[in-house]
């Protein structure tokens, strides 16, 4: 996987900017590592997606917020895919802050896919802290 994101990269150049979603790999910052963490946490390479979310994450500007959400809400479900349901917590409560903020659509997926994953901890503390949590962003969802 990591050869062909790679490769993609050598290709960015060739993007159509005419097409609606055309320079979405030119506008955003660290394009290819989003995709490439991306990939790691939906392949379940947990420790892989949270190291890749930290370095995008260091790189976001403080203007994209919502895609600031999304990295949170993704590297908070890769913890969680990696039974760190704390440390998932911990994520999503910025995540959250974010969501409310902007009020994204994208986000409060995101929010949802994190709370599917942190299912195992449903009845523990950690998982009734997580529902408080999402609360603004799931309650009439």
């Amino acid at each position: 996987m990591d050869r062909l994101i790679d490769a993609a990269s050598g290709l960015i150049h060739r993007v159509d900017d005419d097409l609606p979603w055309g320079n979405a790999c030119r506008r955003t910052p660290g394009y290819v590592e989003v995709q490439r963490a991306t990939c790691y946490g939906r392949l379940g390479l947990a420790r892989e997606a949270g190291v890749m979310w930290s370095q995008v994450l260091d790189a976001v500007p403080s203007t994209a917020r919502r895609d600031r959400g999304v990295y949170l809400a993704r590297q908070a479900t890769a913890a969680a895919a990696g039974r760190e349901p704390e440390q998932a917590l911990e994520i999503a409560q910025s995540a959250v802050g974010i969501a409310v903020e902007t009020g994204s659509v994208r986000l409060a997926r995101e929010l949802a896919t994190l709370e599917r994953a942190m299912r195992p901890w449903h009845a523990t503390e950690v998982g009734r802290d997580l529902a408080e949590i999402l609360a603004p962003v799931t309650e009439g969802a």
